[in-house]
């Protein structure tokens, strides 16, 4: 057996035995790439049992220099998120993958790591070109969980743990879009010349927004290929470290632009369009930036990390280019 793994293979068949039984034996383990924020495996067993292998390697994380500068990425790394998210969000009733075994001592290896349910199937992605009716059977039922999931409300803001974040949620946002635009201007002349105008349309969207109290739990970072489809065509949600209570703007302006057309199926009538709007922005620049650090820092897809970045940076050109009404 080819073997390419964070840990030793002796010691994942102890904890494979330890947490589902002495008849699970490790035949193979496959490193599925891809991920920014940890590293992913798929382990198969002699008996055709397949689990999948997260580990949250800081190392490894291509977003490693903000995390430990505590910029926002922290907010949507690490074991102890993924653990009560996934917890959460299991009780109420939003299909996500479960946890087989949970390992936080770092005895052995410094790092937390994982063993989580296989869900057999593809990704959303693999659906936007789909037939009608496997469409509504698909998007219909992801548009019926997020509701379910947004409906979860409270008076503040931040992670399911933390509920003292008082305030207003979209002017943290707002400070993170200057940053990531600071750095993407380093890098992009038709942002560097256009600078002080994105500035400007920045903050005059934030000055747009009214003050809420209510703040929806969100995944926080919806792609289709954050949702895993069974056999079934039912929808898993995965990469839920970042799931938090925040604006549900900020998941809707971010569905929008990542399902295209498929995203009728997933909206919904009470947004605000100011925040709409502004969130739009903000997730333009953010991943304009966030695909050049990719770049930057050898993330293995660069096709992947080049189309991002491509896309983002001229749709945040547009907010200037063109009126309000047409975005």
């Amino acid at each position: 057996m080819k073997y390419n793994c964070h840990l030793d293979l002796f010691d994942l068949q102890q904890y494979v035995k330890h947490a589902l039984g002495a008849g699970y034996v490790v035949s193979r383990v496959e490193n599925r790439f891809g991920g920014a924020q940890k590293v992913v495996y798929k382990v198969a067993c002699t008996n055709h049992f397949v689990c999948m292998l997260y580990v949250w390697d800081l190392s490894k994380n291509y977003f490693q220099q903000e995390i430990e500068a505590e910029l926002i990425n922290k907010q949507s790394y690490g074991c102890d998120l993924f653990e009560s998210n996934q917890a959460f969000l299991s009780r109420n009733g939003i299909r996500t993958p479960q946890v087989l075994y949970l390992n936080k001592e770092r005895d052995r290896y410094p790092f937390d790591f994982a063993l989580v349910e296989y869900i057999d199937g593809l990704d959303a992605a693999h659906y936007l070109d789909a037939e009608t009716a496997v469409q509504e059977k698909v998007f219909g039922r992801l548009g019926t969980m997020l509701t379910k999931m947004h409906s979860l409300e409270r008076d503040a803001f931040g992670k399911i743990n933390d509920s003292s974040r008082a305030g207003k949620c979209h002017t943290l946002e707002l400070e993170n879009a200057k940053e990531q635009l600071a750095y993407a201007v380093n890098h992009i002349s038709a942002l560097q010349v256009n600078h002080g105008k994105l500035i400007d349309k920045l903050n005059e969207l934030e000055a747009a927004i009214e003050p809420r109290a209510r703040y929806s739990f969100i995944h926080g970072e919806l792609g289709p290929d954050h949702v895993i489809v069974n056999d079934k065509l039912e929808p898993y949600l995965v990469d839920i470290e970042g799931s938090m209570y925040y604006d549900v703007e900020y998941e809707h302006s971010f569905l929008e632009f990542r399902f295209g057309d498929a995203y009728s199926y997933l909206d919904n009538a009470r947004l605000d369009r100011s925040r709409m709007l502004f969130y739009k922005f903000y997730h333009h620049i953010s991943c304009a930036s966030g695909g050049l650090k990719l770049l930057h820092r050898g993330f293995p897809n660069r096709g992947l990390a080049e189309m991002i970045v491509e896309h983002n940076y001229r749709s945040a050109l547009k907010f200037i280019e063109i009126s309000e009404g047409d975005l």
